[in-house]
């Protein structure tokens, strides 16, 4: 590389870079004619012509046997997919964790100046206990009834009888 030029380095370069490009369009067009005879091979191509319509119908069901066939291999294969994916992800975390380097989340960084941040401590603290105050209940205490102490023979007196159990019923209406 010392001995050559600029010229015959940019030669050397340019024949490459056309080398690379013809490889390109022949690797497509290779990839392309395997994808055609991979197609031809699985799906034969139709003849329709000069069938009946029962053989049609027996064609389009045949069809529609082999598409869900594709459709559930396809299903299965992308759940084993993300299952795999998965287990990855699993066993990645724990490589990382017997590591010990955990990912921890980045945080945004704020720019605030020391005077913000002080009156942004003291306001939360002052508005937290002015809402505090403000959001608890008023509770009125009601005065509990409390049944006259009487003498309870009389009491066994006056409820004894009939009359008695009259004035009991009356007093539970």
């Amino acid at each position: 590389k010392k001995g050559q030029t600029a010229t015959r380095r940019l030669l050397l370069k340019s024949k490459l870079l056309k080398k690379a490009a013809s490889m390109l369009v022949a690797e497509k067009e290779q990839s392309k004619r395997e994808r055609e005879s991979a197609l031809n091979e699985r799906v034969p191509p139709l003849k329709l012509s000069g069938l009946s319509v029962q053989e049609l119908q027996e064609l389009c069901k045949d069809l529609h046997r082999k598409i869900d066939i594709v459709d559930e291999v396809r299903y299965d294969l992308e759940v084993k997919v993300a299952k795999n994916d998965k287990e990855i992800q699993v066993l990645t975390q724990k490589i990382g964790e017997m590591k010990g380097n955990m990912n921890r989340t980045k945080l945004k960084r704020v720019k605030k100046s020391a005077d913000d941040m002080l009156g942004a401590l003291t306001e939360s603290k002052l508005s937290s206990k002015a809402d505090f105050k403000a959001n608890l209940k008023t509770v009125k205490k009601e005065e509990e009834k409390k049944e006259e102490v009487t003498d309870w023979r009389k009491n066994v007196e006056a409820m004894s009888g009939m009359e008695g159990r009259k004035k009991l019923f009356n007093a539970g209406q």
